[in-house]
């Protein structure tokens, strides 16, 4: 394993890192933080309030309709009832003439129904939006693959990797919680509209497996049905190449509904397609799961996320050592910080418990209402991208006294100026479902980078915090980056991970970190 690899490997301990806190959300980016997922949960209980108002407004409802039928149903019923006494005769073309038509039109049901509606669309600009969904949907994508998590494991609530024979128990809830069909079939529609059917087959199979197992039950909340689920199917499989798939489920789709024309033209295609190659009828597709963005190293991040938090073996190297840091500052006199060199080259070291669980919830609430769609450059620009999934906040010292003690205690430690416009202000990320950065760095490599807007340079070095705290240096004493700082977050497969990052630039550390030609240095 490589330099790049091990740095990488270490790095990807902090992908479940968690935490406890919710925060805002700007609607349809709801999914990239999980402190926003966590606060979708208020409107949801308001939202439940409606409906137990609408809910008891229609049992009375129910309750008096019930009375009135009684009422009719006992007079039809009794046989000595004679129609020649002219109340009762009275009463009778009252109720065809008068009775009837008001409970027939009635207001009550549509007044119960418009409360629910306008309450409803009071609350619609805080709800998630579809970019929401169609985020979330990717995020499970992404644990499927990073993780080799099982679709129909998923779908039960199971968190397992199936290689082979061999299945793995990623994580065990405390309470399962099963996927229903509708949920599958939203699922597989997010990746079948993309046109990523390598995502869209299995989890459309789970959707008609499961639609299948309820056929005849209405939901009102469903948006699929069997038919639905089908119909995609068996065009994922015929884009996949898969005729025969598609032939059999678009055959099972005319069972429940004979009169689909489109269905039927399709029936008729992929029987002379088969007809013409009859090798299709066993042939397979091998469907290539997208690689989108292309990402060379792809193998190897996957690989070291799937270790789910076991670190490479490096004790047995004398030269890296546990120490009492004080760095010889009066600051850190009296409390030392416990650092481990785990790394030379790059040089990476971690410092143990270097903020206190108030100060990580302090800072947590400090930056809450700040949070925002995390932004990497792309050329002179700054963009929302896939493979960063995050929101993040930049925290002045101004802001809290605390994080002045915070960066005393980081400039005591590196021996690094870390003030503006030295160093950039605390950043801090809050990591969504899935939630994810894949392999990066945090130096810019391009001289046209936003990060030069600041007039200091390059990162030169990087101080990540979760409690403990990394840092390493992003760049080579000559000013070149350090292509060994490759490094990533894996997806947080269940849990709130939150880091705080202090990106410490070039301009101003000249004395402190001395220049040298050699690229080695």
């Amino acid at each position: 394993m490589g330099p790049a690899a091990r740095l990488a490997a270490l790095l990807a301990l902090l992908a479940l890192r968690a935490g406890d806190r919710a925060g805002a959300a700007a609607r349809g980016d709801t999914f990239s933080a999980l402190t926003s997922v966590a606060r979708a949960l208020a409107p949801e209980r308001r939202l439940l309030g409606l409906l137990r108002r609408y809910l008891r407004g229609e049992e009375a409802r129910l309750r008096d309709l019930t009375r009135f039928y009684d009422k009719v149903l006992s007079l039809h019923e009794d046989s000595a009832t004679p129609v020649s006494n002219p109340l009762l005769a009275f009463t009778l073309i009252k109720r065809l003439q008068s009775d009837w038509r008001n409970v027939v039109h009635s207001l009550e049901a549509s007044e119960n129904i418009r409360a629910l509606k306008d309450g409803y669309e009071k609350e619609e600009q805080d709800l998630p939006a579809f970019e929401d969904l169609e985020g979330a949907a990717r995020a499970l994508m992404r644990l499927q693959d990073v993780y080799m998590l099982n679709v129909k494991g998923l779908a039960r609530g199971v968190f397992q990797r199936v290689t082979g024979s061999a299945v793995t128990d990623l994580y065990s809830p405390r309470r399962l919680f099963s996927l229903t069909a509708d949920d599958c079939f939203q699922v597989g529609k997010v990746a079948y509209d993309m046109g990523d059917y390598y995502h869209a087959i299995p989890w459309l199979e789970e959707a008609v497996s499961l639609f299948r197992g309820s056929y005849g039950e209405w939901k009102t909340e469903d948006e699929g049905s069997l038919e639905d689920a089908l119909d995609h199917l068996a065009f994922a499989y015929f884009q996949a190449g898969n005729v025969s798939c598609a032939l059999s489920l678009s055959r099972e789709f005319l069972l429940y509904s004979p009169d689909n024309k489109r269905m039927a033209r399709n029936v008729l295609k992929y029987e002379k397609l088969l007809a013409e190659s009859p090798n299709q009828v066993v042939a397979e597709a091998v469907i290539q799961r997208p690689n989108v963005p292309h990402l060379q190293t792809r193998d190897t991040y996957e690989g070291l996320c799937q270790t789910l938090g076991s670190q490479p073996t490096h004790y047995q190297i004398p030269s890296l050592y546990c120490s009492y840091e004080t760095n010889s500052s009066p600051f850190l006199l009296l409390q030392p910080v416990r650092k481990e060199v785990i790394h030379l080259e790059p040089y990476v070291v971690l410092y143990h418990d270097f903020v206190s669980d108030s100060e990580a919830q302090k800072i947590r609430g400090l930056a809450e209402p700040w949070l925002q769609r995390s932004v990497v450059a792309s050329g002179e620009k700054q963009l929302p991208v896939e493979y960063r999934i995050s929101k993040s906040a930049w925290l002045k010292d101004t802001v809290d006294p605390m994080l002045v003690t915070l960066d005393h205690r980081i400039a005591a430690l590196t021996g690094l100026d870390v003030q503006p416009p030295y160093a950039e202000y605390l950043q801090v990320v809050n990591y969504g479902i899935g939630g994810h950065y894949e392999p990066h760095f945090d130096h810019a490599t391009s001289p046209t980078s936003p990060l030069y807007r600041m007039k200091s340079g390059n990162r030169v070095a990087t101080f990540m915090i979760y409690n403990a705290a990394l840092f390493w240096w992003n760049l080579h004493r000559s000013g070149e980056g350090d292509s060994d700082t490759l490094h990533a977050g894996c997806p947080v497969l269940v849990g709130d991970k939150w880091v705080a990052n202090k990106w410490i630039h070039e301009y101003g550390q000249e004395f402190r970190r001395p220049c040298s030609s050699s690229p080695e240095d």
